[in-house]
């Protein structure tokens, strides 16, 4: 058997990884090629391109990689028309993904898609892409697969990878310990793992840690970076706006951070739900290029309330969430500030984030393997 994966980013290839390896207890025999990242290849898949072509975000930001990736999924569409395979499997990346998949269908390949793009939020238009294009998609988020269905879209839940990666009950002393991290309150900064992101939320936030230093005295703050370009980016920041707040830098360890932490100022994204399910108490906030956010404000492109996972999972304001200009200093530090000076919100908050932990967990990357294998199976 051989399937080609397709995947975007460093999310993406985390995700296809837990695949291939629980692909592999179910069909030993089976071949593994397309675009992939480090960990994918580590699980033996062959990598025509990397993961980290596809890493493009935003409505604006995308204009400039147009050409490039135009060229990119021709010559893999023809690579793959000219040597089929059992089934196609697009890890996240709908923008990429959902242009190569009809073409792939329309010649009678299988497609699958891992990660269902967030048409209930936004671009709702694309529902009918994903009836085209795909013969399942695999969703992380128990509401999806409902919507989808109802749409005539053929969807599976399947669970998500980062519930069953993460314990239930988070160990806060030892991930203390392994940061070098003292008795006292702490409080994580992750401004998020893409330079747009860390140029956007690194003053806010280091303003907000001012004011938190100063309300809260012996306040620790650590923020693990993303890679060394956001390192670099986050540390000018720090000297230029906030030398007088000790900051620990360290290189990833997202995970630990959040496990040793009281409370968190994060990027709005999958670290929100990350922080879920570790347990811990954060508030979101998010900014996007002007360009972009005038573009989906305009063309009311968003169709949901919240914008943080833990929010929309949960239905209700789990989370405090901050969007665009409401991202300052002084909010963040105000609603982080309230959640920490009560002891009764943040044990309402472990109990509700346990439960969601709870619901997400299902072997996730076996349920898609095994989704994969029955699509493959079926009669072309």
């Amino acid at each position: 058997m051989r399937i080609v994966l397709v995947a975007g980013e460093a999310s993406g290839d985390q995700l296809g990884a837990g695949l291939i390896e629980a692909l592999r207890r179910l069909q030993p025999d089976a071949r593994f090629a397309g675009v992939a990242g480090p960990a994918m290849q580590a699980a033996g898949c062959e990598a025509w391109v990397q993961a980290e072509e596809l890493a493009v975000m935003g409505l604006a930001e995308v204009l400039r990689h147009l050409p490039r990736l135009a060229r990119l999924r021709h010559s893999l569409v023809q690579r793959i028309l000219a040597d089929p395979p059992d089934v196609y499997v697009g890890i996240d990346a709908p923008d990429f993904n959902l242009r190569v998949a009809p073409l792939l269908r329309a010649a009678g390949i299988r497609t699958i898609q891992y990660v269902s793009p967030s048409v209930w939020a936004w671009r709702q238009g694309r529902v009918k892409l994903l009836r085209e294009a795909c013969d399942r998609v695999l969703c992380l988020l128990p509401f999806e697969a409902p919507f989808l269905e109802a749409a005539g879209v053929s969807a599976t839940f399947v669970g998500h990878p980062l519930a069953d990666a993460i314990p239930l009950v988070r160990d806060r002393e030892t991930a203390r310990r392994s940061l070098g991290l003292s008795a006292g309150p702490v409080v994580g900064l992750l401004p998020g793992s893409r330079l747009g992101e860390v140029s956007r939320l690194a003053a806010p936030f280091l303003g907000a840690a001012n004011i938190l230093a100063r309300d809260f005295p012996g306040m620790q703050f650590v923020a693990p970076m993303a890679t060394p370009a956001v390192r670099k980016a986050f540390a000018g920041e720090l000297a230029g706006h906030s030398p007088e707040v000790a900051v620990q830098l360290v290189d990833g360890r997202a995970r630990e951070v959040m496990a040793a932490s009281d409370g968190l100022l994060v990027a709005s994204g999958t670290a929100t739900l990350e922080a879920a399910l570790v347990g811990c108490p954060m508030v979101a906030a998010y900014r996007f290029s002007a360009l972009t956010y005038w573009l989906a404000r305009g063309l009311r492109l968003i169709k949901v309330k919240h914008f943080s996972l833990p929010n929309l999972l949960a239905g209700e304001v789990l989370v405090p969430e901050l969007l665009q200009s409401e991202a300052s200093a002084t909010r963040l530090a105000g609603e982080l500030g309230a959640i920490l000076r009560s002891p009764e919100r943040q044990q309402q908050l472990g109990v509700r984030f346990a439960g969601l932990h709870r619901e997400l967990r299902r072997d996730a990357s076996m349920e898609a393997a095994r989704a994969t294998l029955a699509v493959a199976a079926c009669p072309r």
